[in-house]
């Protein structure tokens, strides 16, 4: 059955995750999420509990495949209820922000409608790996015991890629996300990698680590930084396809209000936040604070990021199409 699954998994190297509807389950007291129901307020110091997140929480039990693809090294796992996710592990090189990145994104995604898999916290235990015969990816899982973030993993998706599928897209799904993944500074919806999955016929959004780039340097981020324009979405996948951006910026924007923002980072365990390894602050309180900060500052009017957006699209459909090889 194992090889069997290996080979499935092989067959698909670029599906990265997918979809089911999760069980939630209790919290354990390994990722002192409190249980008890207390959500607490955003603002507030790192002396109120930690706030009750909504994700399923799972355990890792089996590594079964790498998917060496990603920069995180991210990974098929068998969880503790017989489920397969996709798991981004703290210990790879680029960090917790990225899974922080994951899940603040993600999360934000589903609050404007935009289809995501499953997100779940995946516990990695101490002796998860232990068998491993590749010695990098032992030495990522054990970098990585604790608290880790998972995606459903869906068997027989497939990459999207915008010349075989490109009629599967409408305009206004490629209107929302262009302007979202503006708002939330991704980079990585390009031609060469789309980062977006197809499962019966329905685009699936996957692989958000690399947006919200600006937490890597908090120091450097004033409300003038928070505010530019975000010019690489001009090699976004789906820019040429998009329409009216203004309407779904007036759509979109009022679905993100603070409660909304507040909802999303209320999820990201405390964990990850005060990561020892990446951390910027002290308390798991003074980073959402400021990661809702930031978001609030984003979505504010003007939002100028959308003028940048509707500019370019003006200026690629101006433009002789480029060539494939070009694109990629």
């Amino acid at each position: 059955m194992v090889e069997t699954l290996r080979a499935r998994i092989g067959a698909f190297r670029g599906v990265l995750c997918g979809y089911r509807q999760p069980r939630t389950v209790n919290c354990p007291m390994a990722i002192r999420l409190p249980c008890d129901g207390r959500r607490g307020d955003i603002g507030d110091d790192s002396s109120l509990p930690s706030p009750v997140s909504d994700l399923p929480i799972h355990t890792a039990t089996r590594y079964v495949q790498p998917l060496r693809e990603g920069g995180s090294l991210p990974a098929v796992v068998e969880t503790d209820r017989g489920e397969l996710f996709v798991v981004k592990f703290r210990g790879a090189g680029q960090g917790a922000r990225v899974l922080v990145a994951e899940l603040i994104v993600g999360l934000l995604a589903r609050e404007v409608g935009l289809p995501t898999p499953d997100l779940a916290v995946v516990e990695v235990p101490s002796r998860f790996g232990r068998s491993e015969p590749d010695p990098e990816i032992q030495e990522l899982l054990q970098r990585s015991h604790g608290v880790n973030v998972g995606l459903r993993y869906l068997d027989g998706s497939f990459n999207f890629d915008v010349l075989a599928a490109g009629d599967l897209v409408s305009e206004s799904f490629a209107t929302h996300l262009v302007w979202f993944d503006a708002l939330v500074t991704n980079p990585d919806r390009t031609h060469r990698n789309p980062n977006l999955l197809f499962w019966r016929r329905e685009p699936w959004l996957i692989d958000h680590g690399a947006a919200l780039y600006a937490h890597h340097d908090w120091s450097q981020v004033d409300e003038a930084r928070t505010r530019t324009p975000f010019p690489l979405i001009r090699t976004h996948v789906l820019l040429a396809l998009s329409g009216d951006l203004a309407a779904a910026d007036a759509a979109l924007a009022p679905r993100l209000d603070e409660a909304s923002v507040d909802r999303v980072l209320r999820q990201v365990p405390d964990a990850l936040l005060v990561d020892p390894l990446s951390a910027d602050f002290a308390t798991a309180g003074e980073a959402r604070e400021r990661y809702r900060r930031y978001l609030l500052t984003r979505l504010a009017e003007p939002r100028d990021f959308v003028a940048e957006a509707i500019v370019a699209r003006d200026r690629q459909r101006r433009e002789p199409p480029l060539h494939l090889a070009a694109r990629r």
